[in-house]
């Protein structure tokens, strides 16, 4: 599933590279329609539909939802910003430092020696692919150069935020299920109902990105409406993708979670630089190879007594 949802993402990105808001809209509107039916309930003597009981207030989702929604935004924003898609999977998968830092002080959490030196590896191999840029064309202009440079730098600080969101929403999903239980599904239905209204502000860019995919079905591709096939293979991958990470993160710790995606982002890794031939170099290498080391190394560390990744 890891695997079609990182081929339909990157065959989207190459039809648009600015799809990125329509992409986020239409996931999250796929996603509420695809858990609404477990939420609907009617009452005697009602025609009318009601929604079930909640287990969390509605402010609770709320917070998670603009937490949600500018990492998802961001994240899908920053191809357009100059960012290979090798580099943005490689900085998608050091989220093991953030969850560290985030448990340190917010949970009150301990390491050990061990696991501080992984994140570290893992911050490091980050850094080293986020300077691993594929040098510009010798024919561009000084002015290309510098104009390229600082959409990359954007991009790069897009991603940054994009981690921190993450970060801070595996906290405030954490924290959550510990109070009120595992309720995974309705942090999924609320959380994607929720960030449906931020379509307002982003009417434009969403309607340029589904017009691109119309102008494409008719003139860019060999088969009619192969876009919206690939459209629907991503949505439906991505509403499983997180289905399985909600789940795992209302029995384990956000820092276990992590490092379950970084595992996942590896295969996914190695699929676009395979399927797609994209930009890979000796230093991207490195640092994909130390993200990598570095949140498996953490796994072995983890059995330290000081730190209980399962909730009890």
């Amino acid at each position: 599933m890891a695997f079609r949802n990182v081929m339909t993402y990157e065959k989207l990105l190459l039809l648009n590279p600015k799809i990125g808001s329509a992409l986020t809209f239409s996931q999250m509107l796929f996603i509420a329609l695809q858990t609404l039916p477990s939420f609907i309930v009617f009452r005697p003597k009602s025609f009318v539909p009601s929604l079930k009981p909640r287990q969390v207030p509605l402010y609770q989702w709320a917070i998670q939802v603009v937490v949600l929604t500018l990492g998802s935004l961001l994240n899908n924003w920053a191809y357009a910003y100059k960012v290979p898609l090798t580099v943005l999977i490689v900085f998608r998968s050091a989220g093991l430092p953030v969850s560290m830092l985030f448990g340190v002080l917010f949970s009150k959490r301990t390491y050990n020696w061990r696991q501080i030196a992984s994140v570290l590896i893992v911050t490091a191999g980050a850094f080293l692919s986020a300077l691993s840029r594929t040098a510009t064309s010798a024919t561009s202009s000084k002015e290309a150069q510098a104009a390229d440079l600082k959409l990359y730098i954007t991009g790069i600080s897009m991603l940054v935020v994009s981690l921190l969101c993450t970060g801070i929403l595996g906290l405030l999903q954490e924290q959550t299920y510990q109070k009120y239980g595992p309720c995974w599904k309705e942090c999924l239905f609320y959380t994607h109902v929720l960030g449906l209204p931020s379509v307002v502000f982003l009417a434009a860019d969403v309607k340029q990105g589904l017009s691109s995919l119309a102008a494409q079905s008719y003139s860019g591709t060999p088969i009619p409406f192969l876009p919206y096939v690939v459209l629907l293979a991503n949505l439906s991958s991505q509403y499983l993708c997180v289905s399985g990470v909600n789940q795992l993160s209302s029995r384990v710790s956000s820092v276990s979670t992590n490092i379950a995606l970084t595992v996942r982002k590896a295969l996914s890794l190695c699929l676009s630089v395979w399927w797609f031939g994209n930009e890979w170099n000796s230093q991207l290498a490195t640092g994909a190879g130390m993200v990598f080391v570095g949140s498996l190394l953490y796994t072995s560390a983890t059995s330290a007594p000081s730190q209980k990744e399962k909730r009890t």
